[in-house]
């Protein structure tokens, strides 16, 4: 699972900065956006992902639990953190793009079309 797991990461990472280097800025959005997901899933994979199957997920009312089979909650809350944060850059991103598409008439990233 865990090669499949870091191949995805890597497509993602690929994907992300082959994009960033295209000319369009549609397309550069879209590759900040894979990159940002390649990131958090390498932060969760990284923290264990909390799946962690050796112990119960609920614990017994008066039990006491292990902390050593009890997944973290910090990098899964930074990671939808991360998510949420993403979500409204992209947002702010897409509007950039129509504000400046509208004002230039292209969607270069210099502004200017190829000759």
């Amino acid at each position: 699972m865990e090669i499949v797991l870091s191949i995805g990461i890597g497509l993602f990472t690929a994907s992300g900065v082959w994009l960033l280097l295209r000319p369009r800025t549609y397309q550069v959005i879209i590759g900040l956006s894979l990159l940002s997901y390649a990131v958090n899933l390498f932060i969760f994979a990284m923290a264990g992902g909390g799946l962690r199957v050796d112990g119960p997920p609920i614990l017994a009312p008066g039990g006491v639990g292990d902390p050593a089979k009890i997944a973290d909650p910090i990098p899964q809350a930074l990671v939808l953190t991360a998510i949420v944060i993403g979500f409204a850059m992209t947002a702010l991103f897409l509007v950039v793009l129509l504000a400046a598409r509208g004002r230039t008439g292209t969607d270069h990233v210099d502004g200017r079309e190829p000759e």
